[in-house]
């Protein structure tokens, strides 16, 4: 028996062997590099535990955690005609919608849900920026439609969050209608007397914007959500004048007036618990009678898409 080649070498190359790690089980932080495992991660619902930055992270996860138990159930949105205007760029449209689909899983961009949240019954809707920079096409328009019916339907108040690099070039003019059509789906819970609550996440630009965005009766953003029409890019080539310092993010909107509250995703649950009640003319939620939200499964940090927001 060899002794150097039948241990010796074995152990040497058990020692410097590369071994296989999966890639996704790390994700870095945008703002501030650190390498943050992704169960940690998304426990903390893709909020990086050094710096407090808000990651992107998918309607899904958001409802998993927003949601008693996690519970919720799909609200069916009617299928808009499939590429009505017969777009093609680089790619052709229902290519591009098959792309989406299959990296996301989702059928578009906005799911929309009811559900109790600290048993309190709500219908919820939420853009995801992954699918297309969460474009607002007609399918969105038509989400958004099916939330406020359902909710004028079972009496309840609609949570939007939105995040959109705004209206679907794909779709042209029929993208920009779906202004006037979700602000008459608004004016349906208005006239009904029930809460709409929006919360503004990163980014929430274009015609979503100037829509469903920012017409809720209480205005809630995450930190550091980029919130606008035209980006800061377009503005200072335009104005050619620099911008002052976080020009157009939550934190400048709430010191100007545009918001009524800029809270972190973490706390977020709680605040839109007692906001709607305190709205719907309920009692105070009592903590301990609140069922813990079930955590959601681990969600790697999403990379933003090639698809960038409207600047």
């Amino acid at each position: 028996m060899n002794w150097i080649t039948n241990y010796v070498r074995p152990r040497i190359n058990s020692i410097f062997s590369r071994r296989e790690i999966p890639e996704n089980l790390w994700s870095k932080c945008d703002e501030c590099g650190t390498m943050l495992f992704h169960r940690e991660l998304s426990g903390n619902l893709n909020v990086c535990t050094n710096c407090g930055h808000h990651m992107g992270i998918t309607p899904r996860a958001r409802f998993a955690a927003l949601f008693d138990g996690g519970l919720f159930t799909e609200v069916e949105v009617p299928l808009p005609t499939p590429d009505p205007l017969h777009f093609r760029d680089q790619k052709k449209y229902p290519d591009r919608l098959r792309t989406a689909q299959k990296e996301t899983g989702e059928k578009e961009a906005m799911l929309v849900a009811t559900g109790e949240m600290g048993r309190t019954p709500i219908v919820a809707a939420a853009q995801d920026f992954s699918f297309m920079a969460g474009s607002m096409g007609m399918y969105v328009g038509n989400a958004i439609i099916a939330a406020a019916e359902t909710a004028v339907r079972l009496k309840r108040p609609l949570v939007l969050f939105s995040a959109a690099g705004g209206a679907r070039m794909q779709e042209g003019i029929l993208s920009l209608m779906q202004m006037p059509r979700t602000t008459v789906a608004v004016q349906m819970l208005k006239e009904a007397g029930l809460p709409y609550i929006v919360v503004l996440t990163h980014p929430t630009t274009g015609g979503v914007t100037a829509s469903y965005a920012m017409l809720g009766d209480v205005q809630i953003a995450e930190p550091g959500a980029l919130i606008c029409f035209a980006g800061p890019r377009v503005i200072e080539q335009t104005i050619r004048e620099k911008l002052p310092e976080g020009f157009q993010r939550a934190e400048y909107l709430l010191e100007h007036g545009m918001l009524d509250r800029v809270t972190p995703r973490t706390q977020m649950r709680d605040e839109l618990i007692t906001i709607t009640r305190m709205l719907m003319d309920m009692p105070p939620a009592v903590k301990g009678d609140l069922p813990a939200p079930a955590m959601p499964d681990p969600v790697v940090a999403e990379a933003p898409t090639k698809d960038d927001p409207e600047t």
